[in-house]
């Protein structure tokens, strides 16, 4: 199986509970009368909307390098990502206004409705449904080196979390009586708050790459320790990295004794690209350009 139908069987296994739950809190949150569970049915369909996202961009990004795309089209799935964090915004936020509504409304003297038991239990089956995405995305994240996938398990977890917080709040109403009916409310606030702390950490993260942000320091410095392990090869400068997608682009140059070979600097060049790419990837780009030691 390849990559790309990897990623597009984990994406469609968080998708089909994304709207198995999406439905189940939209019922349980109108049933029992919970705004923090008709918020938390917000966030699942946002985890939908991402899964769409996923499985539309990841396609793309899949295809070779051709005349126009030099690089390959690795930074769609960085796209991706930048639109989940946009997503994930645009639903913290509505869910934030809405409780902020209802906790105006509470402060006026107004009555809030105490949420039923049905919301408290669609809650606590939110919460082991999401945090197993979480897992499964996460594990196959991580393996199919996806910054997308990783992204959009981080959108299960941030479910899961918002599940938690409406969970403390429609308990706390229903067993605290109706002079605390204002919890529910007050955790779909933040649920909403949750959710824009990860969404930040996302477009951030896609933001940097798009905008050709270097790969972290203790990275560039395991590439410099890779390429001076070669006795032959020292003093590594204008290192220059990145990433596309979900492989990386390295850039350096690097010196060697000037009555060496022709044939001879481009057997070892091509031992340290080997040796980079077995560490990094088969697709990590490498350019390396051979000057002699003065």
């Amino acid at each position: 199986m390849t990559r790309e139908r990897k990623i597009q069987k984990v994406t469609l296994v968080g998708c089909l509970g994304n709207v198995m739950l999406m439905v189940c809190k939209l019922i349980a949150g109108f049933v029992g009368h919970s705004s923090a569970m008709i918020a938390d049915a917000v966030h699942s369909l946002s985890d939908f909307v991402t899964d769409v996202i996923v499985l539309t961009f990841v396609s793309v990004s899949a295809k070779p390098q051709d005349k126009s795309h030099d690089y390959g089209h690795g930074k769609f799935e960085t796209i991706a990502t930048f639109f989940i964090g946009l997503a994930l915004v645009a639903a913290a936020t509505g869910i934030i206004i809405s409780g902020i509504v209802s906790l105006v409304e509470w402060a006026k003297g107004g009555d809030l409705e105490a949420p039923g038991t049905m919301a408290l239990w669609a809650a606590l089956f939110s919460i082991a449904v999401k945090e197993g995405l979480y897992q499964y995305t996460a594990y196959h994240g991580k393996k199919l080196n996806s910054q997308a996938v990783i992204a959009n398990a981080w959108h299960h977890r941030s479910d899961a979390l918002s599940s938690i917080a409406a969970a403390i709040g429609i308990g706390g109403a229903i067993l605290l009586g109706d002079r605390w009916t204002v919890l529910d409310p007050l955790a779909s606030v933040v649920v909403g708050i949750v959710l824009v702390k990860v969404a930040v950490e996302l477009l951030k993260t896609s933001i940097g790459e798009l905008t050709e942000s270097s790969l972290p320091q203790e990275t560039e410095q395991e590439i410099e320790d890779i390429i001076t392990s070669f006795p032959d090869v020292s003093e590594p400068h204008n290192l220059r990295t990145r990433r596309i997608g979900n492989r990386i682009a390295i850039e350096a140059h690097i010196r060697m004794d000037g009555t060496m070979s022709l044939q001879e600097s481009h057997d070892i060049t091509t031992e340290i690209e080997q040796k980079l790419k077995s560490r990094f990837g088969d697709d990590t780009h490498i350019t390396l350009h051979v000057e002699p030691v003065k």
